[in-house]
């Protein structure tokens, strides 16, 4: 939670991946606190159902159809928020897949660069693209969804999705550093599993899911919203003196 009651009052949040998961949540929770939000997803439908979602919750919410993959998309993005709301101050980079579970000898080229595409350029093209309207409004920050699979390494399912999650904290870190003295702050959240569309449009059995859960000690995967939560108080002024960082959010599991 803020520091300052009514905080995010007037302020803007974009995110991408806003149709579902962790990003949906994050749209809902921005708005209940007052924030006006900028829904990017490329699933039109989940998209549009999380601008009624905030709407009904008594929030301001618009949809952007967008490709993160896309720079074009994501420039086109930023500026319909700044056209609808005038400014943004948060961005939540939540988009990203590992696409397929699969050994390191299955990972082809084509999965390979769709996974970098869409976790770490798409990651790439909201920073650069909403960082320069930040420096001319003196701040902003920026959340990026990471993974504890980077400390995992992925092996035998994942390995591209770990690599390029990896990437995202390395950005992270490169950029909260660069502009930590001009009003950016720039933070990761690593999650453990959560409970969202990711585990089945990734393919993880049954099986898998359980061994996932069976490591974890509180016996069970993140909420989205525990996660969006997180991200709200990191873009609050409670939390002004913190940036380049990145918090695990494992349900006690370590980084076996």
């Amino acid at each position: 939670m803020a520091r300052t009651p009514d905080y995010f009052e007037g302020k803007t949040i974009a995110i991408t991946g806003a149709g579902s998961g962790i990003g949906r949540s994050a749209a809902v929770i921005f708005a209940r606190e007052g924030a006006r939000v900028i829904c990017a997803d490329i699933n039109e439908d989940g998209g549009r159902k999380t601008v009624e979602m905030v709407k009904e919750a008594g929030g301001d919410a618009f949809f952007v159809g967008t490709d993160v993959t896309e720079r074009e998309a994501v420039r086109a993005m930023v500026r319909k928020g700044i056209e609808r709301f005038g400014r943004i101050d948060f961005l939540l980079n939540s988009a990203g897949s590992a696409l397929k579970r699969c050994g390191f000898l299955e990972i082809d080229d084509a999965l390979w660069d769709l996974t970098y595409d869409l976790n770490v350029k798409g990651t790439f093209y909201g920073m650069q693209e909403i960082l320069p309207h930040m420096l001319e409004n003196d701040g902003g920050v920026i959340v990026n969804i990471a993974s504890m699979s980077h400390k995992r390494g992925g092996p035998g399912t994942s390995v591209h999705y770990a690599s390029a999650k990896g990437s995202v904290l390395t950005m992270t870190l490169g950029v909260a550093r660069e502009f930590a003295d001009r009003g950016i702050r720039c933070l990761s959240i690593s999650p453990a599993s959560v409970n969202t569309a990711f585990q089945e449009a990734s393919g993880t059995s049954s099986e898998m899911a359980a061994r996932l859960v069976e490591r974890i000690p509180m016996k069970r995967n993140a909420e989205p919203d525990e996660i969006a939560e997180l991200a709200l108080f990191m873009c609050s002024d409670a939390c002004q003196f913190m940036t380049a960082d990145t918090v695990y959010v494992s349900g006690g599991g370590g980084f076996r």
